[in-house]
């Protein structure tokens, strides 16, 4: 009897079924909280959190044990902001979001191939290819996009006010881009079982 015939273990099914659900739930999540930032972004006003540096913390100046206290981020609401600057504001939402929603329909599409015993399926590379480049994509280019965006906003302050804030910083997290070279691998390891499996059934 073929393999692939065998049904598999109900454990393993069901276990299967709840990280798809639970992938398509996260995918909804990121989608609404996406949509939310980009109401606020275009609502006035809009909040955005602005680096700063050399801001000390009054409340613990010369406080027992406390060597130093600097404030680094500063929430600043903007009654009236340039609607590139809110476009780049979206960008940096919408990117990790999307990546995120990338690889959750992956983690779904790829669950729901071990179910029905086809893993290797040639559909596969290709999506597991998309959701290792959205990531890459996300964690390089969002984080530009947010570092224009808030050196931009500096300039619509006032010049004594926006001395203590950053003219320009990009804080580039290298997770994303991590997770993505590691999805681009296992599309790699894919592609090469899918072959062997083509190969192995040319010979029976």
């Amino acid at each position: 009897m073929n393999s692939r015939n065998r049904g598999m273990p109900l454990a393993e099914a069901v276990t299967l079924g709840l990280v798809a659900t639970g992938a398509v739930s996260i995918a909804i999540a990121a989608l609404t909280g996406a949509v939310g930032r980009a109401i606020e972004i275009f609502s006035s006003p809009v909040a955005v959190d602005m680096p700063v540096h050399d801001a000390e913390v009054p409340a613990l100046a010369g406080a027992a044990g406390v060597a130093s206290a600097e404030f680094t981020e500063s929430t600043v609401s903007f009654e009236t902001l340039d609607a590139g600057v809110r476009w780049l504001l979206l960008g940096e939402t919408v990117l990790p979001a999307l990546a995120t929603i990338m690889v959750c329909m992956t983690l779904w599409w790829l669950g729901f191939s071990l179910i029905r015993q086809r893993a290797f399926r040639r559909s596969m590379v290709p999506v597991l290819a998309t959701a290792s480049l959205s990531l890459i994509v996300a964690g390089m280019i969002a984080p530009l996009l947010g570092g224009i965006a808030r050196a931009e906003a500096v300039k619509a302050l006032p010049e004594p006010a926006s001395e203590m804030f950053w003219t320009f910083l990009v804080r580039l997290d290298a997770s994303p881009i991590g997770w993505g070279i590691a999805l681009a691998l296992i599309a790699a390891a894919f592609e090469v079982g899918r072959r062997m499996q083509r190969d192995t059934e040319g010979l029976v």
